[in-house]
């Protein structure tokens, strides 16, 4: 049946790793809106949630980088970072192998993925857990797009995984949700860690709501690491989920930058 939700949001680990040393109106107006998306998927009543994410060398390295990679286990472990420093306890998340296998072998007819049986998930993963699913009782199915080593995954190719992933989901009988995760602007683990480009995410967010294809795949690697650091990489997993919705057009939920969590923090949903 058609994909029931998509979305998108931020997944740095300040965001509970640090959560107190935040303006606490800020932080709790971000957390608010994290709950709303919840809400929101907990409406569409999903089978499962497809989690877009820029996997950070827990799994993967340099010795074989999958431009795109899913997840095919009946369950996975996370954090894979210390519980204390992350802010989020390790736990046991529910997959479902068969399901996952359908629809990697859909997604296969359009776009070439890795698939994985063991995935340890980290904090691009389980901090929108943290807040989207808190009692850990959704089927995910992680998704992962290289974000982090070159030659990175062209922009074109994040729009038609995109659309392959959404391709598939139609043609599934379970109920699919999808949230894309990442960025947007930050320069994580820099001497720039903590800025943030305001004016270039909204710009960015701008482009994501209208979902005009051709604004979103008009940026440069080189653009984006000097406007947007090396984190700003992740707008594919946001691309990503924007081509999930292609044909629909989104709204921006809430975006502000919040230094101690080192990112410009958004919560975005498509309205399929």
């Amino acid at each position: 049946m058609p994909l029931v939700f998509a979305g998108v949001c931020s997944h740095a680990p300040g965001i509970t790793g640090r959560k107190d040393q935040a303006d606490p109106a800020v932080r709790d107006a971000f957390y608010g809106a994290f709950d709303r998306m919840r809400l929101a998927i907990e409406a569409a009543k999903p089978d499962a949630l497809v989690v877009v994410g820029a996997e950070h060398f827990a799994n993967f390295f340099m010795d074989n980088m999958p431009a795109f990679a899913l997840g095919m286990a009946d369950h996975y472990e996370g954090p894979i970072e210390d519980e204390q420093w992350l802010g989020i306890k390790r736990r046991r998340v529910p997959g479902d192998r068969a399901l996952s296998e359908r629809l990697i072998a859909r997604v296969m007819r359009d776009v070439d993925v890795a698939y994985a049986e063991e995935w340890k998930f980290d904090h691009g993963i389980m901090v929108p857990l943290n807040f989207l699913t808190p009692r850990y009782d959704v089927t995910i199915i992680p998704a992962n797009i290289n974000c982090q080593g070159p030659p990175l995954t062209p922009l074109s190719r994040a729009w038609a995984f995109g659309r392959a992933l959404r391709k598939a989901a139609d043609e599934m009988p379970e109920r699919i949700a999808l949230v894309g995760t990442g960025g947007i602007s930050h320069w994580p683990a820099t001497p720039n860690s903590g800025k943030i480009n305001e004016a270039w995410d909204r710009e960015f967010l701008k482009r994501w709501s209208a979902n005009r294809r051709d604004e979103l795949l008009s940026y440069t690697d080189a653009e984006t690491y000097r406007e947007a650091g090396q984190g700003g990489f992740e707008i594919r997993c946001f691309i990503a989920a924007a081509a999930a919705a292609e044909g629909a057009t989104g709204e921006i939920w809430f975006y502000a930058p919040i230094p101690i969590f080192a990112v410009g923090c958004t919560i975005g949903v498509m309205n399929l």
